[in-house]
């Protein structure tokens, strides 16, 4: 959940035209960063989990969206799900978006077998992004931070994606500047478990997703979730910056969480 957070208030000011750049040459928490709906939503998924002891279905997610999405209405949600918030729906929206990638990493520490994590990434992105490619993201990202909490290897965790339907083949460079921003899992997520698969430590994994340009937050969230997983942590340097963006609300339950995973012996 960390290295979630750390992504997306790292990468929040460069989102969209805000970033024209192509160098790692940024400051990763500039005047301006701040936590987005990235944050507040993967708060609520690692909420529904411990409120359903670790068997949460499709309504403890609906619930814990609703709930965090009515704290902090201003956070910076997509169009299609601020209307979901604002209509107290309980139905899906058939979204292809990256929603349920960008927070599903709770998902990966919640569960000791492969088969539930997948099963509950499923479940916590279909509460909204129902879309097949929508899910499809959100079990590829819970997928690869499983396998890299695990000790599964670059090539294993690349091989993972490939057989979910994404090209693993391209290298960072090859997007360059033509690179633009997309919300879409299918042309998103595969980005930036590419910029984590080229990382050489947690803190390069972010400036790769953000050097990419696009959705930043959101990429930067999702291979920040995966390289805390994979490098075993996110640097103390870092956590401290993020936890003085975040306010105590969302201190309390980063706490609670990890709390809660040492309770249930999940980290």
């Amino acid at each position: 959940m960390l290295g979630t957070i750390i992504g997306d208030i790292c990468g929040s000011k460069y989102e969209s035209r805000k970033w024209t750049g192509k160098t790692w040459d940024f400051d990763l928490f500039p005047p301006g960063a701040r936590f987005t709906d990235d944050t507040v939503m993967t708060m609520a998924v690692a909420r529904a989990i411990m409120d359903a002891h670790g068997n949460p279905t499709h309504e403890h997610f609906i619930n814990a969206f609703h709930r965090f999405g009515k704290l902090y209405p201003h956070a910076g949600y997509g169009h299609k799900f601020r209307e979901w918030l604002a209509s107290g729906s309980s139905e899906a929206y058939g979204s292809f978006g990256n929603g349920g990638a960008m927070r599903v990493s709770p998902v990966a520490w919640a569960y000791g077998s492969l088969e539930d994590v997948e099963k509950y990434a499923r479940v916590s992105s279909a509460a909204t992004h129902d879309h097949p490619e929508g899910i499809k993201g959100a079990v590829a990202v819970a997928g690869a931070i499983f396998l890299a909490r695990t000790g599964a290897g670059k090539d294993a965790i690349r091989e993972y994606s490939a057989a979910l339907g994404y090209d693993m083949d391209r290298k960072l460079a090859e997007f360059g500047p033509a690179y633009i921003f997309s919300s879409r899992a299918q042309t998103s997520v595969p980005e930036a478990i590419i910029a984590f698969l080229e990382s050489a430590d947690f803190e390069s994994a972010i400036k790769n997703a953000i050097w990419l340009g696009g959705d930043c937050d959101t990429q930067a969230a999702i291979a920040g979730s995966i390289a805390e997983a994979f490098y075993g942590g996110v640097p103390e340097w870092m956590k401290e910056k993020a936890m003085k963006h975040l306010d105590d609300n969302l201190r309390t339950g980063v706490a609670s969480w990890l709390q809660w995973l040492e309770m249930m012996g999940k980290e």
